[in-house]
């Protein structure tokens, strides 16, 4: 049976995947799906560094806009979502292009990985959920660690949701979560793929972060951190836990200044760009693109579209 055909581009945040992919999605007739764990949220444009209609250019855009705020958003979702973009793509003649750096969907995707979870403990996700908010979040990273640390590695302190996930399986089964997840990993991928990474020297990297966080100060991210601090004040939605946006909430409480808050949004995010790039790393099947090999974008997108038409 005949894979479908799905091309990915991935990389660190602020790497520059927005503008490659528009060029690529045209060079290859792709429609594009995003696997942005944020970019779907409507009235979070600037701290998502969202596409706009103008960037858009008349390429067909999935998953961004789709959602409000104050509703929690994960992996099973953008899984159905993406697969019926897929479907709608190929229909329409046109190849799928994924664009995003949450590296988590685009595995769940490209391996078919079951995510769906079993009868829920609801009363252990309320005792770890107790746990998280009354001694933080760190204690129960460290409780992970103490039973799974290649899971406790894999999933930062600030994803309370996904520790529960891991601490809960783990508990109900007496298996490691990271086992499971690499049993998953293992399965055959349903696509005839090409799974680009885009990175660049670090330091270069890095910067880039900084001028975008200043560049976002300048475009209001304030007054969009400040309409989702108004709709969710104790910051439990999936939203109100974007890099961007979370480090505003102190501000607002009176508990920091506007200096620290842009400070804590460069770091967490330079923390971040660390995490994806390690991600991508363990990942198998993976193309990548440094940009320090190349004289510019033109070379990369040659390169790319040569590998995606030479195999099709």
């Amino acid at each position: 049976m005949k894979k479908t055909p799905l091309v990915i581009l991935t990389g660190p945040t602020a790497v520059g995947k927005t503008a490659l992919s528009i060029e690529l999605a045209r060079a290859i007739n792709a429609s594009i799906i995003s696997a942005d764990s944020m970019q779907i949220y409507r009235g979070m444009d600037v701290g998502t560094a969202k596409v706009t209609k103008e960037e858009m250019q008349e390429i067909r855009h999935y998953g961004i806009d789709i959602m409000e705020p104050d509703v929690d958003y994960d992996v099973t979702q953008f899984v159905a979502m993406a697969k019926q973009a897929i479907h709608e793509i190929t229909e329409q003649g046109k190849i799928p292009l994924v664009v995003g750096g949450t590296g988590f969907y685009i595995q769940a995707l490209l391996y078919d990985i079951d995510f769906e979870e079993e009868e829920a403990d609801t009363a252990l996700r309320l005792k770890l959920s107790d746990i998280a908010r009354t001694s933080g979040n760190e204690v129960l990273h460290e409780m992970l660690a103490a039973v799974d640390e290649e899971s406790a590695k894999a999933i930062p302190a600030g994803n309370v949701k996904r520790m529960i996930r891991a601490l809960e399986y783990y508990q109900h089964t007496g298996e490691k979560f990271s086992e499971y997840n690499h049993r998953q990993r293992q399965k055959e991928s349903p696509y005839d793929f090409h799974y680009f990474v885009l990175t660049d020297d670090r330091e270069k990297l890095y910067d880039r972060i900084n001028r975008r966080v200043d560049l976002m100060m300048e475009q209001g991210i304030c007054e969009e951190a400040k309409q989702l601090y108004a709709v969710d004040q104790k910051g439990e939605h999936t939203a109100a836990k974007a890099i961007g946006y979370r480090e505003f909430y102190s501000y607002f409480r009176g508990e920091c200044t506007l200096e620290d808050v842009v400070y804590k949004i460069k770091l967490d995010s330079r923390h971040f760009a660390k995490r994806q790039l390690t991600w991508f790393r363990r990942e198998k099947d993976v193309e990548w693109f440094d940009r320090r090999e190349y004289e510019d974008d033109r070379q990369i997108l040659t390169e790319m579209t040569r590998r995606i038409l030479n195999k099709a």
